[in-house]
């Protein structure tokens, strides 16, 4: 049986060339490199924008590392004992976020020793997916935000979203109304209200809004309120979009199975990785809803062409100015392009996500752990 041999760690910061808001202008990615006790490599990561980074690098050191020393390499089956393992510390949140960073560096090194991507690995049933244009752009004046959009006309993007949530409902009113007139009545127009709103203020938010043909509303919540989205979803015909802050299959599940959602958006490290997204596909699939992934399009991009065709279209998230590619964080070339509205994937081994050490402060500080298994 193939096992872990080591996992090692390191903590860094990736500066955004385009900040997400004053106190936003980098994100938190812990590295991770496992190696196999047949000699093969793995590279993954756990991903936290702004919170928590330090205490996912400490779970990775301190509770992962030693338990999954030893144990079987195979992508899928250490997940669940891990999981358990964890589950002191939470079901999900920082835990998966943690478990993302050894699930992903699995999947690495399985696709690595097969000589192909894990999208091969897995299957590919696509060669190419739609993208859709994203920005995190509520605290952008108008122009800004029409200039923003116009970008990703003259990139060829179909679809895009942006976020609403003003604390006047009528200047939420004037953005999204120029935004659908800036498009034209032909390409998708989504919004984000990133759980800002209550139960009666998103009811009347989005009674307002729909008149400017809206393909999805999402968290219009905060994201853990169930009983909230059902109610809402039996309130308005705009479908409802969530799942960037659900973590766990069972949650997932019971949003899908009480209607409260109908279309679902993991984000493959916070959920643990590619062996709980791969189930939670499974899930929404069976209750008829669409997956569309959450962020992180170099990673949700490969995983989109493996999943199995159904009766949705795959979209995948690009927000702008956002690809770790473009930001200059990877030692190899991006896996995937987007292109004209289109993401393909470039020949790459694995999942051709490692990261290239950073000189911050922050990342001078931190100190690689390192577990060996001398049995």
């Amino acid at each position: 049986m193939t096992t872990v041999r080591s996992l090692t760690t390191r903590l860094q910061r990736v500066p955004l060339t385009r900040p997400w808001g004053s106190d936003v202008t980098s994100v938190g990615v812990v590295a991770t490199h496992v190696v196999r006790s047949d000699g093969t490599e793995g590279w993954g990561f756990s991903w936290s924008p702004q919170i928590g980074a330090r205490a996912v690098q400490a779970l990775l050191d301190h509770d992962i590392a030693p338990t999954a020393v030893g144990r079987t390499a195979t992508p899928g089956i250490l997940w669940r004992d891990m999981w358990e393992h964890l589950h002191e510390a939470g079901g999900g949140g920082i835990t998966t976020i943690a478990l993302a960073g050894l699930d992903l560096a699995l999947w690495d090194a399985e696709a690595r020793a097969a000589g192909v991507s894990v999208s091969q690995l897995l299957g590919r049933h696509r060669e190419r997916v739609r993208a859709y244009g994203s920005g995190v752009n509520l605290h952008y004046s108008l122009d800004d935000l029409l200039a923003q959009v116009q970008r990703w006309i003259d990139d060829g993007f179909e679809a895009v979203k942006i976020k609403v949530g003003k604390p006047d409902l009528a200047e939420d009113v004037e953005r999204v109304s120029a935004v659908r007139a800036l498009l034209g009545p032909d390409r998708a127009l989504m919004i984000d209200a990133n759980q800002r709103w209550d139960l009666a203020t998103a009811t009347s938010s989005i009674e307002a809004l729909s008149a400017f043909e809206l393909a999805w509303i999402e968290e219009p919540l905060r994201a853990d309120d169930l009983a909230g989205h059902a109610e809402l979803a039996r309130r308005i015909e705009v479908p409802i979009a969530l799942g960037e802050n659900l973590h766990t299959v069972h949650r997932f599940d019971d949003f899908l199975s009480a209607g409260a959602a109908q279309i679902v958006q993991p984000n493959i490290v916070r959920v643990g990785g590619i062996t709980p997204f791969l189930r939670i596909a499974e899930r929404a699939a069976a209750h008829g809803a669409a997956l569309h992934p959450h962020l992180l399009p170099e990673l949700s991009g490969q995983l989109a062409l493996a999943l199995p065709m159904t009766g949705h279209e795959v979209l995948v998230e690009d927000v702008e100015d956002a690809g770790f590619g473009a930001l200059g964080a990877l030692v190899d070339p991006s896996p995937v392009t987007i292109a004209h509205g289109q993401l393909v994937e470039n020949p790459h081994r694995g999942l051709g996500l490692r990261f290239a050490p950073l000189l911050t402060a922050e990342s001078a500080q931190s100190t690689d752990a390192i577990r060996e298994d001398r049995s």
